[in-house]
Formats: structure tokens, C-alpha cells, sequence
């Protein structure tokens, strides 16, 4: 090799070339053909590569590989041995200019470091979306971890460059760096502290991908759709997107449904709100009208006869009908209402399903719906809900009862 090196200057310098020009162009030659070399052997390994990735791909049942290529990995090794040729003769190319030979050796050493950090990103962005194929990694923040990881690495792939280039020893120069980590944190802080939300994020279970999360202060109310480092990427449910930071989700309150989600119902509560100057005691022919409601004939017979038999045992004057124990319509219509809840198709009979009375307000006395509909999907949860209400609300009349309605004012010009 030491005499193939020399073999173009010797030529020149036997042509009568002269030897300083005999030298750029022996350097000029061998640096063309390097050059040929690798381009030549990295096109070759490339192809190679590609092509044996490619058929094992196609024999193999996991996608693992199919990932492999999508991710550039087979093309960002094919670069290795092209590298190492270089770094291998460059020394013999710039043999008879030392300066150059040091800045094309530095500069092979700090892009042997990118593609290094290439390989390693093209490989953790195959294992980030395998495991996303996996059920139980399908909901875990995969890419917040591959985000921490591949900082880190820049970082020391940076610090290793700068190292080559000011021929500082890397120890010496991390060591140095402590001096500026005060300036790195600061620089850092957003990274930082997305670092350690997401792991608590992961810990604590407190978010997945495709978990249905309220954030009112983001005005974020649909699906997470990404997890990473910096941000939290909610879809709504007018496909607008929000961006939500990852620490927000430990510093802040928010909703997330998931409880619902999981569970067998989703909760159903809300009010009427009846007038209260409707509410009276109920008579004997008030009783006999009510029972030609179907679904509290039964319940009216019985209250109605243990009712008179305490009336009778304790005798009671029945002539002011506030005397002894009485029906009221709105305790009928209670009653009423819990029975249609709970021979309502949609609802869940397994879960709570009560009908109760809240604290009179000066809009009247709420009636209160608290059930479960079967269905969670929401357009059918609104059907259901509305479904209801409108059946409800129809109800109210026949037991002489009235909705709580604010007067409206007329005025005139």
C-alpha cells in the first residue's frame, strides 16, 4: 500500500510534472477513487441489505421486520462499512497533507456518531411502533420514553463531537460541562419536566391513549390521540385538535371518563323542576283517577289500603284531608317515575336507579333522575336520556302537577 500510494506522484514526478503539483494531484486521484469505492460498496450493501430484509420480511409472521424497513434501519447500517473503509484509507489518501488528513478524520468521527445516533433512533422508532401493536403497550406513553432516551444521546453524541473537534478528552469535557449545568437545565426545563410528568403519567395510570378526557382550562373535551415528551394531543369531538403540556396533567385538574368507559352504564342525572303550589293531598277520587295509570295501579291499591287501615285503627277525621296519612301527587309521581326507570329497556338494572327529591329552591321543587343507560356511546346515550325526559315531562300533567316555568315580562312601547 505504501508503494500504490506513491505510484500516480511517481509517475508525475517521472513526466516531468512537478513535486508539489505531482502531490495535490496524487492526493486528487486517490481521492476520487476512495470516493468511487464507497459510493460503489455502499450502493451494494445497500441493495444486499434491503433485499435480504425484504425476503425475510416476507417469510416472517411478525411485522417486526416489515418495521425494520419502513424505519430506514437496513439503509442507515449499509452506511457503517463505507465508513469504515473511509476512516481506513483516508490516512493513505491525504498521506502527504497532515492538516487535511486531521479535519477529514475529525469529520468521518463526529458523522461515525450521527449515524450511530441514526441507527439508534431508526431502531427505537421500529420498537415504538411494534409495541404499539401490542394490546398492552397499545395505551402506554412509548414515545415520551424514546424521547428521554434519544435527548440524552444527542446530548452525548453532541458533548463526543465537540470533544473530536477541540481534541478535549470526552471525560475532561463532561467534567467541564458541570460548570453549565445551570444554563442546560434552564435550557431544558420544558423537557424536564414533561420527563417527569409522563413517567408519573405512566406510574400513576392517570392517562392512555384513547382514554375521553375533559380539560376545561385547554378547552381540550375528546380523545387523547398521542402521548409524548412536551405535549398531550387531545381530538376533540369537532376533530380539532389540542395541544395540552404533558406536566399539565399533574399540576392541573382535569376529567378523564374512563371509569365510565370501563364501567356498565353510563350515569344519567338530571332534574325537573316542579311548582310547588301544585302539590296537594289526594283524594279519594284524585286515587281512583290515578289508577287507570297502568304501571302504579298495584302500588296504589296497596299504599291506599294499609293507609286507611291506619286512618280507620287510629280513628282519624277524614273530613280536613290534611288529617292522618294521605297520597300526595308528587309522591305518586315519584313513584311513577321510578317504575317506568326501572322497566326502561335502555337502563342498566344492575347499577343505582333512584328517583329522589332535591332541597326546594325558588324555582321549585327537582325531581331528580339518577340511573344508568346501558349504552355509552353517546349519540345513543342522548337518545336514550332525551327519550326519557320527554316521556317525563308529558307525565307531569296527568297528576295534576305543573313545571316550574319563570314568568316572562311583556313590555310596552
Amino acid at each position: 500500500m505504501e508503494k500504490f500510494k506513491h505510484l500516480i506522484y511517481d509517475y508525475l514526478v517521472n513526466s516531468g510534472v512537478s513535486e508539489d503539483a505531482s502531490a495535490y494531484l496524487n492526493m486528487l486521484i486517490l481521492l476520487v477513487g476512495l470516493l468511487l469505492i464507497i459510493f460503489i460498496v455502499d450502493f451494494i450493501i445497500r441493495k444486499l441489505l434491503i433485499s435480504a430484509f425484504s425476503q425475510f420480511a416476507k417469510r416472517s409472521k411478525t411485522n417486526f421486520d416489515d418495521l425494520l424497513i419502513t424505519n430506514k434501519v437496513p439503509r442507515n447500517i449499509a452506511h457503517i462499512i463505507p465508513l469504515l473503509i473511509a476512516l481506513e484509507f483516508v490516512p493513505d489518501v491525504f498521506a502527504d497533507f497532515y492538516n487535511f488528513e486531521v479535519i477529514i478524520e475529525k469529520g468521518l468521527k463526529v458523522f461515525a456518531i450521527l449515524l450511530t445516533l441514526w441507527v439508534a433512533r431508526s431502531l427505537l422508532n421500529t420498537l415504538k411502533d411494534y409495541l404499539k401493536t401490542l394490546p398492552r403497550f397499545k395505551d402506554k406513553p412509548i414515545d415520551s420514553y424514546i424521547q428521554v432516551f434519544m435527548i440524552f444521546a444527542w446530548l452525548g453524541g453532541i458533548m463526543s463531537a465537540i470533544a473530536i473537534i477541540t481534541d478535549i478528552p470526552f471525560l475532561k469535557f463532561v467534567t467541564g460541562m458541570g460548570a453549565i449545568s445551570a444554563v442546560v437545565i434552564l435550557v431544558f426545563k420544558d423537557t424536564i419536566l414533561g420527563f417527569v410528568a409522563s413517567i408519573q403519567v405512566s406510574i400513576n395510570d392517570m392517562v392512555r391513549i384513547g382514554d375521553w378526557i375533559t380539560f376545561e382550562k385547554y378547552g381540550a373535551d375528546g380523545d387523547v390521540i398521542e402521548i409524548n415528551l412536551a405535549t398531550v394531543k387531545v381530538q376533540n369531538f369537532d376533530k380539532t385538535i389540542t395541544t395540552i403540556p404533558t406536566y399539565a396533567l399533574i399540576s392541573d385538574s382535569f376529567k378523564n371518563w374512563r371509569g365510565m368507559t370501563n364501567s356498565d352504564g353510563r350515569r344519567i342525572k338530571r332534574a325537573i323542576n316542579i311548582k310547588q303550589d301544585s302539590i296537594k293531598n289526594l283524594s279519594e277520587d284524585d286515587i281512583k283517577a290515578y289508577s287507570k295509570i297502568e304501571l302504579i295501579r298495584a302500588y296504589l291499591e296497596s299504599r291506599q289500603k294499609d293507609i286507611s287501615e291506619f286512618n280507620k285503627t287510629n280513628a282519624v277525621n277524614k273530613e280536613l284531608l290534611l288529617n292522618g296519612r294521605n297520597l300526595t301527587n308528587i309522591g305518586v309521581f315519584r313513584k311513577y317515575i321510578q317504575t317506568y326507570i326501572e322497566n326502561h329497556s335502555a337502563i342498566n338494572k344492575d347499577m343505582t336507579i333512584m328517583v329522589r327529591q332535591l332541597a326546594p329552591t325558588v324555582q321549585g321543587l327537582p325531581i331528580e333522575i339518577y340511573a344508568f343507560s346501558s349504552d355509552k356511546r353517546w349519540v345513543n346515550y342522548e337518545y336514550i336520556m332525551a327519550d326519557i325526559f320527554d316521556h317525563v315531562l308529558a307525565s307531569v300533567p296527568y297528576f295534576d302537577l305543573e313545571i316550574f316555568e319563570l314568568p316572562t315580562t311583556f313590555s310596552s312601547h
